[in-house]
């Protein structure tokens, strides 16, 4: 079996193609035949070794995948050989609140990860995907999609009428695009590409503002919003946009706390949010339980997740050098079989 591992040569860590035996399920997990896996910012801050401080050599990086199940551990109920799943961020989220024990599962952080062409999850850890989804989409779920819809509907608590800013037209804003049309919301997007704010209008997006032309973009969202401010905001810039984002926020708002995209930035002051009534939650991905209401959205609306590209599983160094240069709209995505 081919999998890659995270390896150090001449001090930078690189991908490694290696092989080993297929892994065998243990009580309570299922074998599954990887089919796509789809990566994420995080996934390049683990690379760098600038990820909460996690040490990469050997790792099987990557948290994102669908495939087949071909075999299930002793115990197993939940699924059988056959079934089209995708792995859950958190192998050890069920339901309820996030945890210590939970933030502890992360695949390709704090456990083995996904980029390799079979893998286990825990019994728990794993979802049916919606049977109108191919492998390559499905696998664009666990982190991106789940992040946006926690932020939006989990803390949220959107509706339909209010507006959403979203940051820039990665995979987590892509999916919060989507969402928030689906959900009868109107949403602004910001982008340093007029071709790409193009391309979210498309999408149903009614606002866009290119943030290298108009540097204080906060201004354009309020006069965008007639001065009101958005009522949702999926803030995946972190120190370098949060401030702004503030500006923008509409009286009542609500700001999910997501990444770390722009890091410059001194310290925020956070009094703009107490004068609006806001709040901010921070989120981190989601649990299964989170996951399956997810798809059950998805499946309902009929949603197909935005893919910029596929790469071939021996291009996997490639895939994660073109998701650097950050010029994707949407998810970039790995085959691992067919």
């Amino acid at each position: 079996m081919e999998l890659y591992r995270i390896r150090n040569r001449d001090g930078r860590y690189h991908l490694n193609l290696e092989h080993q035996s297929p892994p065998q399920p243990g009580p309570g997990q299922i074998a599954v035949h990887v089919k796509a896996v789809s990566l994420n910012y995080r996934d390049l801050l683990v690379m760098r070794r600038e990820y909460g401080g996690i040490d990469p050599e050997g790792l099987i990086p990557a948290s994102d995948a669908a495939g087949e199940v071909v075999a299930v551990g002793e115990g197993v109920t939940r699924f059988a050989t056959g079934d089209r799943v995708a792995g859950c961020f958190f192998q050890n989220w069920s339901s309820g609140p996030a945890s210590r024990k939970a933030a502890q599962s992360a695949l390709g952080g704090s456990i083995p990860g996904v980029l390799a062409k079979e893998v286990l999850f825990e019994e728990g850890g794993a979802v049916m995907v919606p049977m109108h989804l191919s492998f390559e989409e499905a696998a664009t779920l666990p982190c991106a999609g789940l992040t946006a819809w926690n932020g939006l509907f989990t803390r949220g608590d959107l509706h339909a009428g209010e507006t959403v800013l979203l940051l820039g037209t990665g995979g987590v804003s892509v999916f919060g695009l989507q969402f928030a049309i689906a959900a009868g919301a109107g949403a602004i997007v910001t982008s340093s590409s007029d071709e790409k704010l193009a391309r979210a209008q498309a999408f149903g997006a009614w606002g866009g503002v290119n943030y290298r032309a108009m540097p204080e973009w906060q201004q354009e969202v309020l006069r965008l919003t007639d001065g009101k401010g958005v009522e949702q905001i999926l803030e995946v810039g972190g120190t370098g946009t949060l401030a702004r984002s503030l500006e923008a926020l509409a009286y009542n708002g609500h700001i999910a706390l997501i990444g770390l995209l722009a890091r410059s930035g001194a310290g925020v002051d956070p009094f703009p949010l107490a004068m609006k009534s806001g709040t901010m939650s921070g989120i981190f991905v989601g649990s299964r339980e989170n996951f399956e209401a997810m798809n059950a959205f998805i499946t309902r609306h009929g949603i197909h997740p935005v893919i910029d590209r596929v790469f071939p599983f021996n291009e996997a160094a490639e895939a994660y050098r073109y998701l650097e240069a950050a010029g994707h709209f949407g998810k970039v995505v790995i085959q691992a079989g067919g």
